[in-house]
């Protein structure tokens, strides 16, 4: 009996066995704060913050929700530690798939990336 506590209970075997997991990112994320142009359908264009990003998803603070499922595009430069060499802008296709309420009354957004496109750098 003493052995089933010690491994966790029922949590370990069931969240190992879920399909969350089946479903857990394939690439690592990189924590940075960079900031990030969201346009929605539905809301028009908005700023927002990330937390994390890869190359196959972002997580990214902003201040109105979104539904799951909803589709976004979103603009901005990647690190250096995720291209390999320099920063690169870049506009990415992505769709909602979890909403958090932020502590700062905002919103957090995990989205997952269904494409990248490289974008010229803009001179000002």
């Amino acid at each position: 009996m003493s052995e089933t506590d010690k491994s966790g209970g029922s949590s370990g075997p069931e969240s190992s066995g879920t399909k969350g997991n089946s479903e857990r990112r394939s690439s690592d994320r990189l924590k940075t704060q960079v900031p990030v142009t969201i346009n929605a359908k539905d809301a028009g264009k908005l700023s927002g913050q990330s937390r994390d990003l890869s190359l196959g998803g972002i997580f990214l603070y902003t201040d109105r929700s979104f539904e799951e499922g909803s589709e976004l595009e979103l603009v901005l430069v990647l690190p250096a530690e995720l291209t390999g060499g320099e920063k690169q802008w870049v506009c990415c296709r992505g769709s909602v798939i979890r909403v958090e309420q932020a502590a700062n009354g905002g919103f957090g957004i995990a989205a997952r990336l269904d494409g990248m496109s490289a974008m010229p750098e803009l001179s000002s």
